[in-house]
């Protein structure tokens, strides 16, 4: 591991309401937010990527490092301020690009209602709260979305063998997943499809890190003040186009048995992670999952949804959760390994970090990671690739997973104005 700058952060209250978006980097956003709260970075004090295998452990060792060597003066106390690092990771450690983590001169965050400013230099030199200059938004980040050539029948192929393969029981559950792509032009500026997220799915996690930006309905854990919580989805239906058909929609999903086993498989598969750090000794301090799912509505699909709670396991980070826990069975399936060797030899291609980690992590212990749905890679020069998956079991249909992708890609398309 290379010798990492000595850091100084400076956190401070600051009395502002301003909308936190308005502070991101228009080419480059970092962003964590719900409901208008989170933290929003601009700037690089620190970057770093990871490669092969064990990305995480290795993201978390760097971390733990930069953390030792940094100076933090932090008069907010509060999740998110102090030293502050944003990540996203691979969904395979095998895929050929790094994940990155950034470390942002400026972080701007809101927690309760209360907003703070965090500073973060190499320099000694003084540092003054001062909230940075919101740029203007400049060319829209617009673009359609399509499928590319063959993919429909390349989706449908790796669909058939997924069933044949839980059929014959090698395992009882994968994701196949495909691809939408387009082309927005190389200045466009990313904050537009994160506002158009924030106005249509306010109640999703808004996330962008190093290019990877969307709006996940699935928290994959948060630690807050030592209280850890995650949220799985696993089953879904798409709304219905008036009251009649919606509520009927999600009756169907609420009583299917093909979804309400692929949900349970999620389920016991992130308890069954989580339970390999939890070393409470009182059985009741660890973690749990409600004992029925419940629906969650976005405007584009219901989805089954459980929320897992308890304590932080003693001596662990939230990054130790975050290896835990990724892949889950929701975007990877079960058993873990099989799924992975099936997702790698069915879907012909790498998925990046799409479905992968995303979040931010602090030296004081806090930390939210997403799984990264319903959003797109965007490089440098104006590619933009979305992957859009679908739990397989043995009672799927190919052209049912087909439309279940296209109507996870909606958000997405909807944000680049589709």
């Amino acid at each position: 591991m290379d010798e990492l700058p000595q850091l100084r952060v400076v956190s401070r209250p600051i009395d502002s309401a301003a909308e936190l978006l308005q502070f991101a980097d228009a080419q480059h956003p970092l962003v964590m937010v719900r409901r208008g709260e989170g933290v929003v970075g601009r700037g690089v004090a620190v970057r770093a990527e990871f490669s092969s295998t064990g990305q995480i452990a290795q993201a978390r060792q760097w971390f733990a490092k930069l953390t030792a060597a940094a100076s933090v003066d932090d008069a907010v106390q509060l999740p998110g301020s102090g030293l502050v690092a944003f990540g996203s990771f691979n969904f395979d450690d095998r895929d050929a690009a790094p994940s990155v983590v950034v470390v942002p001169e400026i972080i701007v965050g809101r927690r309760d209602g209360r907003t703070f400013i965090t500073q973060i230099s190499a320099a000694a030199a003084p540092i003054a709260a001062k909230l940075p200059l919101a740029q203007p938004l400049g060319p829209d980040a617009s673009c359609e979305l399509v499928a590319p050539t063959g993919e429909r029948e390349r989706h449908r192929s790796a669909v058939e063998q997924a069933i044949t393969r839980i059929r014959r029981g090698q395992l009882q559950k994968v994701v196949v997943a495909r691809q939408a792509v387009g082309r927005i032009r190389a200045d466009a500026d990313l904050r537009h499809p994160l506002y158009r997220f924030e106005e249509s799915y306010n109640d999703t996690w808004i996330y962008a890190v190093a290019g990877m930006l969307g709006a996940s309905p699935e928290m994959l854990v948060r630690v807050l003040d030592g209280e850890v919580a995650a949220r799985v989805l696993a089953g879904t239906a798409p709304r219905g186009t008036d009251a009649g058909s919606d509520a009927a929609a999600s009756e169907a999903l609420r009583v299917s048995a093909k979804n309400r086993a692929e949900h349970r498989f999620a389920v016991e598969s992130a308890l069954a992670s989580l339970d390999r750090l939890d070393s409470h000794d009182d059985p009741a301090g660890g973690l749990t999952a409600s004992p029925e799912p419940f629906l969650l509505q976005l405007p584009n699909v219901w989805h089954l949804a459980s929320d897992l709670r308890g304590r932080m396991p003693a001596g662990a980070s939230p990054l130790d959760l975050v290896e835990a826990l990724h892949p889950t069975a929701a975007v990877g399936g079960t058993p873990t390994a099989e799924a992975m060797n099936t997702i790698r030899k069915l879907e012909g291609c790498d998925r990046g970090r799409y479905a992968g980690p995303t979040g931010w992590v602090s030296a004081a212990g806090d930390g939210e990671w997403v799984v990264a749905l319903r959003g797109a890679q965007f490089a440098t020069g104006g590619e933009v690739v979305a992957f859009s998956g679908g739990g397989i079991m043995a009672a799927s249909q190919p052209d049912d997973e087909w439309l279940e992708t296209e109507v996870k890609l909606a958000p997405i398309r909807a944000a680049l104005g589709g």
